[in-house]
């Protein structure tokens, strides 16, 4: 969900892909070796139903995408007629899905366990590692929706909520308003009662024992970890969800069914002040939600000049944190995004995918959507639009995979409109920010030599070390 953030300056420039291990025997996700990379991409099939996902299955891992992110699959708020559409007054909202009522798997938007199954089943057929948006944080706005068997198995209405956890939070630089207090008015659980814990874990190895192999944590710095404040009218000892959650530790005999560094996990632990990122980092990786908003910035003024793309704005190192253009959050919300083109956001997306750290993911947009109609068909289950499979999106999703162990060497042009980012001396991505045709000249890393794009068959000429060429407005090449 959104958030107001604040940019934070970091320096952290190149990192391994692997965890390390400390002395503590948590990850250290903190610590960066320039020599490692990262190689897979998500594809966020947002509001895709399980059949659709699965009819597309096969596109999607030509596509060159190595995991699928989908949207909550809890059983959550269902109005009479609605939940139907996108966005509309009476036939449904595209965040009802983030309202839960139960942890059981299946609801009117994605489908049944019968259809996931089923879509997991294809995904595995191609290589394709699922994960689900999970969201404990929270329930319905409505409490009177949520099921009794829920109720039941958390020990009742008045322990579900935090003490604070109807009211909603009014400064999110207070930890205590932050971990306690309702998100956007979401009624705040009480992420510490072990019953709470308990239940949440069963449905997590449910997933986990149908072939989920990661998950999305909505709304994560709204849990607290260690060094925040307790609820202790509530009788909470420990802020100890995510030792739960991850598999450190067990819960009434309940303990994560796989092994933790088997799963790709990241929280939404969107930037701002007081955020403990580094805690938080010993557990998953994070969003990073600034660079995002800075990568915007440069694609806005169709330039990077004036703006630094080359730090990520984070202080956890970047092979750990999940990179977007866009996400449905910038997108949906305040429609932050939703006025970048396609051919703005496929440029961004080349960038960004052809860097070495990072796991970026792409959100798919509406289809038929534009820059007048951002939510086109406004259909909830619906496949999104084409860019998915665009030739660009195609090409560099299969370079960034080829060009593993291959460290960076970002070159952009003096007006910021071209930039071209070599690894090692393997491979090249142009890309042209600008609305005209831009001829330049950078330093590679490339051998001299000709080069043929693979996605246009324009030619490039590397000598003496310089890169020679012509790029079209707003287009992209790998080399």
């Amino acid at each position: 969900m959104k958030k107001t953030f604040y940019l934070l300056a970091g320096l952290l420039m190149l990192a391994a892909c692997a965890p390390k291990a400390t002395t503590t025997g948590l990850v250290d996700r903190m610590t960066h070796d320039p020599n490692a990379t990262n190689t897979e991409t998500i594809l966020h099939v947002w509001s895709w139903d399980f059949p659709t996902i699965t009819e597309n299955m096969k596109q999607i891992a030509d596509a060159g995408f190595t995991m699928i992110q989908t949207s909550p699959v809890n059983a959550c708020f269902s109005p009479e007629g609605g939940n139907i559409k996108i966005l509309d007054e009476k036939e449904g909202n595209w965040y009802h899905y983030y309202q839960p009522t139960d942890w059981t798997v299946g609801n009117n938007i994605l489908g049944t366990e019968e259809e996931m199954k089923v879509m997991l089943d294809e995904a595995k057929k191609y290589g394709i590692r699922v994960i689900v948006d999970v969201l404990p944080n929270h329930t319905a706005f409505d409490i009177d929706l949520v099921s009794d068997e829920f109720y039941a198995a958390v020990g009742g209405r008045e322990k579900m909520f935090h003490t604070h956890g109807l009211e909603g939070i009014n400064d999110y630089n207070d930890r205590t308003q932050c971990t306690h207090q309702g998100v956007g008015g979401l009624p705040d659980v009480n992420t510490e009662n072990p019953l709470f814990q308990k239940y949440y874990m069963d449905f997590v190895n449910k997933l986990v024992n149908m072939g989920v192999r990661g998950f999305r944590y909505d709304t994560a710095k709204h849990i607290g970890v260690h060094s925040d404040p307790l609820d202790t009218e509530a009788g909470v000892k420990e802020n100890d969800f995510w030792d739960v959650a991850t598999g450190r530790k067990e819960v009434l005999g309940v303990s994560l069914a796989i092994p933790y560094d088997s799963l790709f996990v990241y929280g939404e632990v969107l930037q701002d002040r007081n955020v403990p990122e580094e805690e938080y980092a010993s557990y998953f990786g994070q969003t990073a939600s600034s660079y995002g908003h800075v990568l915007r910035e440069a694609l806005a003024k169709r330039s990077a000049k004036d703006v630094d793309l080359l730090q990520w704005y984070h202080r956890a190192a970047p092979e750990y944190l999940t990179t977007w253009v866009e996400s449905h959050d910038t997108y949906c919300n305040a429609n932050e995004s939703a006025g970048l083109t396609d051919a703005q956001i496929r440029t961004g997306w080349v960038f960004l995918t052809a860097r070495q750290n990072g796991t970026p993911l792409f959100y798919s947009r509406p289809m038929n959507s534009t820059r007048e109609n951002y939510f086109g068909d406004n259909l909830l289950g619906a496949r999104g639009n084409d860019e998915f499979f665009h030739p660009e999106v195609v090409a560099v999703n299969k370079f960034r995979q080829a060009m593993e162990g291959q460290v960076e060497d970002v070159k952009i042009s003096e007006d910021g409109e071209v930039i071209v980012v070599n690894r090692g001396d393997k491979g090249a991505a142009v890309i042209n920010f600008a609305l005209e045709d831009n001829a330049f000249e950078l330093v590679t890393t490339l051998p001299d030599g000709e080069y043929t794009d693979k996605v246009y068959g324009t030619s490039f000429k590397v000598e003496n070390g310089i890169l020679k060429g012509t790029a079209k407005a707003e287009t992209t090449y790998i080399l």
